[in-house]
């Protein structure tokens, strides 16, 4: 049996969770004051997932905020930091527009606006 610490990062209280695992069956669930923590633990257990969030380089040269629009998976987030330095925005770009679609079941979006400076 092994046995996997992690904290909760669901809500501000920050439970200290315990999964104990039989080869990749979970057994048991402990620490967890709520069940959405029990299902965060399950999750981060099972199927890791992240928002990735970062930068993106313009056509023109500026820098521009984007993340991706829904997590994606954790062993993942490499690939998907190759595809977003490898493209480049074109501006003008608004708060919430694509950039790149279907980046692991997620599409890239701006956080920014970003006006043309010319």
């Amino acid at each position: 049996m092994t046995e996997r610490q992690m904290t909760c990062i669901i809500c501000p209280m920050g439970c200290s969770i315990t999964v104990k695992m039989e080869g990749e069956e979970i057994l048991e669930i402990s620490g967890n004051t709520c069940k959405r923590g029990a299902a965060y633990a399950e999750a981060e257990t099972r199927h890791p997932e992240r928002t990735v969030t970062t930068t993106m380089r313009c056509q023109d040269g500026q820098i521009l905020s984007v993340k991706t629009d829904r997590p994606i998976p954790k062993s993942k987030i490499m690939e998907c930091m190759d595809r977003i330095n490898r493209h480049r925005a074109a501006v003008p770009v608004a708060i919430g527009d694509i950039l790149l679609r279907d980046v692991f079941g997620s599409n890239v979006v701006a956080t920014e606006n970003k006006p043309s400076l010319g």
